[in-house]
């Protein structure tokens, strides 16, 4: 049932194996931090509005409804957004505002069920299995969420509510804007089967041109395939495709999970292969990252350097070839310095042979601050290594807990600058106070 316009999809049957028993609800605020600044700024109410990094390579994060009327739209890049929409107003944003709001909304998905996952400072996953008796059913639930939200924020949610996680993301963006759309079993294939391949949750442009490629078109021509048939065109992916366009996925609602990697990176103002530069860029990418997992208790295997050459292969905004390389530790760290030190490593040795655009450095492979085993070569307490390492763990914890202190930045590592960044930083990510940045640019 869809809230606002009461279109009903068929129902056809349910598919065998699809989970009846389950109930999921996905909420997404629409125009999340657009609409925030529409809502505290009454001159901006019915204006076409942009939220995001405005220079010549900022990309537009949140556009209002009055702006996505003149084709903005999120990802966009702020030149072209301009372009299209002359009297669009453009502004920079205040990520510490919209979290304050994200901890609001959090704080009411909460009331409706005790397993919510963000999956951003703007959507996330509810399960209300088994709640219908103690919430009401899943249409009532859903109506009560949005007019909550309305009333404690002044802000709108599109919700959508399925038997699965992705069924209930797609319901959910086929209800915005501000609408409710609730799916039960038997209605779920034929809601999927007319929608395009871009539709399933995962599919980007390339793998949407992929399987365009191939003759699919729609979900239903997905569906109809088989998982044998797509794995043997497709490979691994077809079999997985096959079965989200049947509407069958099993991972559950994960609260509280823990994040498998961290990144931090940057698009440049201008296009630069001044070692320098990157080197000092390196550092401070490095040195947030290590922040990060260190204010989560973990520690990670692999350090992943990332980069965007500054000559475009393709059309769009997407057009410039993204590269990554890796290497696995023999030891997981959360120590800025050994990052820093791989990840300059791999440039110097694989890195780009000419001028970037971006540059990035991440870690995987993470895992709990546990017991470690101590070294064969060196007896604990007697200098070397281990108390290199030691001393530099104390280090880093006293820089953390003044920087804590002070805010982020009172104390910083010999040569680490902040990022040179063509955009706003608008996101908050794991790990990291609301204060530190991690920027609204290309990707």
């Amino acid at each position: 049932m869809l809230l606002r316009g009461r279109v009903t999809p068929k129902p056809p049957a349910r598919a065998e194996g699809a989970p009846a028993n389950r109930c999921i609800l996905h909420a997404d605020m629409d125009a999340f931090y657009a609409s925030v600044e529409q809502r505290d700024r009454p001159e901006l109410r019915d204006r076409p509005v942009a939220v995001g990094g405005d220079g010549s390579r900022g990309v537009v994060a949140a556009a209002s409804y009055e702006a996505r009327q003149f084709g903005v739209r999120s990802a966009m890049p702020s030149f072209e957004a301009k372009r299209l929409c002359p009297e669009l107003v453009f502004l920079r944003g205040d990520i510490g505002k919209y979290a304050r709001e994200s901890r609001k909304i959090f704080r009411i998905f909460a009331d409706f069920s005790p397993s919510v996952e963000g999956l951003s400072l703007d959507e996330a996953f509810l399960d209300l299995t088994g709640t219908e008796r103690l919430l009401g059913p899943p249409t009532q639930v859903g109506a009560d969420l949005r007019a909550r939200v309305r009333r404690e924020t002044g802000l709108v949610v599109s919700v959508g509510v399925a038997p699965v996680k992705m069924v209930a993301k797609v319901a959910s963006a086929a209800a915005k804007p501000d609408g409710l759309l609730v799916l039960r079993p038997e209605q779920v294939q034929g809601f999927l089967a007319p929608l395009p391949v871009r539709k399933l949750w995962g599919v980007g442009p390339v793998s949407e041109s992929r399987l365009r490629s191939c003759g699919f078109e729609t979900l239903g021509d997905l569906a109809q395939a088989g998982p044998e048939r797509l794995q043997s065109i497709l490979g691994p992916e077809g079999e997985r495709w096959s079965r989200l366009a049947l509407g069958l996925d099993e991972r559950e609602v994960q609260p509280n999970g823990r994040a498998l990697s961290y990144s931090e990176e940057n698009t440049f103002s201008a296009d630069t292969e001044n070692w320098s530069r990157l080197s000092e860029t390196l550092l401070a990418h490095s040195e947030s990252v290590a922040r990060r997992l260190r204010r989560d208790g973990v520690r990670a295997r692999t350090v992943v350097l990332k980069w965007r050459d500054a000559r475009r292969a393709r059309a769009g905004a997407r057009g410039y070839p993204l590269h990554t390389r890796q290497c696995t530790l023999l030891e997981a760290t959360d120590d800025g310095r050994v990052i820093t030190q791989e990840a300059r490593r791999l440039f110097r040795e694989s890195g780009p042979e000419g001028p970037i655009r971006l540059i990035g450095v991440g870690v995987s492979g993470v895992e709990d601050c546990g017991i470690e085993q101590l070294s064969l070569f060196q007896p604990p307490g007697r200098g070397g290594k281990e108390a290199s390492r030691s001393g530099r763990e104390a280090l880093n914890r006293a820089v953390d807990g003044l920087n804590d202190r002070f805010g982020p930045g009172a104390v910083v590592r010999a040569g680490e600058r902040p990022a040179d960044r063509a955009g706003l930083s608008l996101q908050i990510k794991r790990g990291e106070a609301v204060e530190t940045s991690g920027s609204v640019e290309e990707d």
